[in-house]
């Protein structure tokens, strides 16, 4: 149980609610922004007393009941409320180390997706795998010391009015906000791990941006649909975006495809010819 974490997150969800989202007055001397602790309270059927020692961090473990009141009295989406039994201590844990190696046969899809940029992801945006295509539109990955392929490190320690700070991406901004709703899923389920925390130390430090999206304890991350590369050689791609979780090692599948005979797919077509040695043809 993070008790700290755990009281913070409360107390986030409780302060983006309106009395009138629950069906309470507003009235016209609140002070709180949000739900006071006293009407959670009352919705969640739990006391004050323990309802506030909850947000202070100085409650003992809640029971798997006590925070399905709090997370319906809350509001909580379904990814929000399986948030709040991580932090609680009262899900299903994981091993201790996020899981790095990437199965054989995934390795092997990579390679018959020849139209199809695709790489994988590890929990904390480490790129693991990739295909020859993803290279060519990305950059190439394997010139690169592992350390630098970790894409939350891109987003957020690279100058953001750079070109090539992500690739050109058209949701440089949006991307950013998903990596640290999804890195703070992370740290939940990885306590312990050293290499996530010290990412996530790394990045609040020198990061003012990551600093202050990871004080919003937001953890409900959007789909991204489509987006678009600028591309140094061939311009811009648009491309739509599959992301498929490999539930066995907390692990990402990334496939970027544009649909045939279109622009992208035709630009696609040339960057795979042309390669991670696309960039050797700029004049």
């Amino acid at each position: 149980m993070d008790r700290q974490e755990l009281g913070e997150f409360l107390r986030s969800r409780r302060e983006r609610l309106r009395p009138e989202d629950v069906g309470l007055p507003s009235g016209s001397r609140r002070r709180t922004p949000g739900l006071r602790r006293e009407e959670v309270a009352v919705l969640a059927h739990i006391s004050t007393e323990y309802y506030v020692r909850l947000e202070q961090g100085r409650a003992p473990r809640p029971s798997s009941e006590v925070l399905a009141g709090i997370g319906g009295a809350l509001r909580l989406t379904d990814t929000e409320s399986d948030h709040l039994h991580v932090l609680a201590g009262t899900a299903p844990s994981r091993t201790a180390l996020h899981r790095r190696d990437v199965r054989p046969s995934i390795l092997a899809l990579l390679e018959r997706l020849p139209q199809t940029a695709a790489f994988v992801t590890s929990a904390v945006f480490e790129v693991l795998a990739w295909n020859d295509l993803a290279a060519a539109l990305m950059e190439d990955f394997a010139a690169l010391a592992p350390g630098d392929r970790n894409l939350a490190r891109r987003a957020f320690l690279r100058p953001t009015h750079a070109e090539t700070a992500l690739y050109g991406v058209s949701d440089a901004a949006e991307f950013r906000h998903h990596v640290v709703m999804e890195l703070r899923s992370t740290v939940a389920r990885y306590p312990s791990d050293p290499a996530v925390s010290a990412l996530v130390e790394e990045l609040r430090n020198a990061s003012p941006e990551f600093a202050r999206l990871w004080e919003r304890h937001d953890v409900q991350a959007a789909p991204m649909l489509t987006k678009t590369f600028r591309h140094p050689v061939v311009g811009e791609i648009t491309v739509d975006c599959d992301s498929l979780t490999l539930t066995d090692r907390d692990q990402t599948l990334v496939l970027y495809s544009a649909p045939p005979g279109s622009p992208s797919a035709e630009a696609l077509a040339l960057l795979n010819v042309l390669g991670v040695q696309a960039r050797d043809y700029l004049p």
